[in-house]
């Protein structure tokens, strides 16, 4: 009987052993999804810093014009915690096509690197007329010059077309370079070399041209216009405007005109708006011709006072919320996921306000022990808490027109930075901060968007705001450290990078904890802010 039973063990232990291994064959044990990225990339000749595409899992690095391509010393390389990477410090790649990269810890992540070669590149001739052309993809400059310019009289006063040092027809100089005369241009051939890697073919032309003064450009704003022409370097340059319902000419005044060469520019301020104009540029007694622009509408910024506010119990917290109960939010605010753990750290407050009317918005900063929570308020909507105490947010609103300032009062005493970021790189980069007082940070864009600005706070999956988004059309910042008593007022003045470009939304956004994104602040750091408003043009 003993021996049927140690039989039957063994049996059973012979099942569970073959169960076993089929469960590792079948693979079922369940790893961790966690994105793996790139977080930090430098390489020598780097210009700028690395711009990081989480979704497009790209790098795209800008080299100086020297730098050889085939071979890019790579100085310095940061992943997400744990990760290995096929890239290593001190590898040489080859960047005249992107470079793939493959990340592994329990899965694997293809990433790519591209880079950008800048080269300033110039051509201009004797008595041009407006600005050259230069074409990197058919490898044509061309220039213009008077109707009367005789081709044997062509001369290049400066080009400049590859690395500075490169050779012109084997020649530093330009003496090498002729020009053959056709039916309604003239043409030189150039052979552009520089070292053992740079070589590029490229056709000089020159035209003549019936126009003296062209008025390429005119955008109107609400109640200033950005103004653009060209005409003949050295003349009296400028611009005239009217009413398009009247018929006089006005000079735009030479304190608003910027000169660069023979293109310039005006920045005209107080315009009516919702105004036809018309403009044109002057180059000597020459015209240019007439464009017409109209101006747009003043459109305050919404509950800028921050008024409106409402609050809800939330597992037994207190979740103030920006806007009347009922309606539907402009700004929003971090307190959804600070109500998992504490009352909200974002509160109105009638006490302190910087006239002492109406209601502030009170952004306080704090350490809840399992995650840093920075005091915040943006225009948008944080749609989610997720993978634990992160947040899922919306940047933005729906907004049409092109303001000139961003105004408004502020209030903040800092404190010591003495919460960093748990994550190992993350706290590397920022242990520079500690003991450091905090800084506060309020800053506006307007950019192009189809759809808000998705903003993610989980540092393996991390996507934030990036100011150098090539859909800003616009962007201001204010940052402080500074510890203070009273209110001040404050006004950003938009940096326009594209004038022709039309928003689509607009992002203000105000933190207690300039890097509270990163988790790292000063517990108790507290900005008060109240009264926003825009502005439409300018005090000169």
């Amino acid at each position: 009987m003993r021996g049927h039973r140690f039989i039957y063990r063994l049996f059973l232990l012979g099942i569970g052993i073959t169960c076993l291994l089929q469960g590792c064959i079948n693979n079922d044990i369940g790893y961790p999804q966690i994105a793996l990225s790139i977080t930090a990339m430098q390489v020598e000749g780097q210009v700028g810093n690395a711009i990081i595409s989480e979704e497009k899992r790209m790098v795209t690095l800008g080299l100086d014009e020297s730098v050889d391509m085939r071979k890019v010393l790579v100085r310095s390389l940061s992943v997400t915690e744990g990760a290995k990477s096929s890239l290593s410090v001190n590898d040489v790649l080859d960047l005249t096509s992107p470079c793939n990269v493959t990340l592994s810890l329990y899965q694997e992540y293809q990433w790519s690197i591209i880079a950008n070669r800048e080269i300033s590149r110039s051509y201009k001739i004797l008595n041009q007329i407006g600005v050259s052309e230069l074409n990197e993809k058919t490898y044509i400059a061309t220039a213009y010059v008077s109707r009367d310019t005789k081709w044997k009289d062509l001369q290049i006063v400066n080009l400049k077309l590859g690395p500075d040092g490169a050779t012109y027809n084997g020649n530093t100089d330009f003496s090498s370079i002729e020009w053959i005369p056709y039916t309604n241009y003239a043409s030189a051939k150039v052979k552009v070399k520089y070292k053992d890697f740079f070589e590029e073919d490229w056709e000089l032309r020159v035209y003549r041209k019936d126009k003296m003064a062209e008025t390429k450009q005119a955008d109107g704003f609400v109640n200033v216009a950005w103004l653009y022409g060209e005409g003949i370097e050295g003349l009296d340059n400028g611009f005239e405007i009217r009413e398009a319902s009247v018929t006089e000419w006005e000079k735009v005044p030479e304190k608003y005109v910027t000169i660069n060469g023979a293109a310039f520019t005006a920045c005209v301020p107080h315009l009516k708006a919702q105004t036809t104009y018309v403009c044109r540029a002057y180059s000597g007694e020459n015209y240019g011709e007439e464009r017409s622009f109209t101006t747009g509408q003043a459109v305050e910024l919404p509950d800028g006072s921050f008024e409106n506010w409402h609050s809800v119990i939330e597992k037994k917290h207190i979740w103030w919320k920006p806007w009347t109960e009922g309606t539907t939010g402009y700004w929003d605010t971090g307190n959804k996921g600070v109500v998992t753990a504490s009352d909200s750290n974002t509160t109105p407050t009638t006490q302190v306000t910087w006239n002492n009317n109406g209601t502030a918005a009170c952004l306080q900063s704090k350490n809840l022990f399992i995650k840093f929570a920075a005091g915040n308020l943006f225009m948008g909507e944080f749609l989610e808490v997720v993978d634990g105490t992160n947040g899922l947010l919306d940047f933005g609103k729906p907004f049409s027109e092109r303001p000139t300032k961003l105004k408004g009062h502020y209030k903040y005493v800092p404190q010591n930075v003495t919460i960093l970021p748990t994550n190992s790189d993350d706290k590397k980069a920022f242990e520079f901060l500690k003991n450091k007082p905090d800084t506060c940070s309020i800053y506006i864009a307007l950019g192009d968007w189809d759809s808000p600005v998705r903003i993610c706070t989980t540092p393996s999956k991390r996507q934030l705001f990036d100011k150098n988004d090539e859909h800003i059309i616009a962007y201001a910042e204010l940052n402080s450290g500074k510890a203070m008593t009273e209110y001040e007022p404050f006004e950003l003045k938009l940096d326009y990078r594209v004038t022709n470009r039309v928003p689509k939304y607009i992002v203000v956004v105000c933190s207690a904890s300039k890097y509270g994104d990163y988790f790292a602040g000063g517990d108790g750091s507290t900005l008060w802010v109240d009264d926003f408003s825009l502005e439409y043009d300018y005090d000169n």
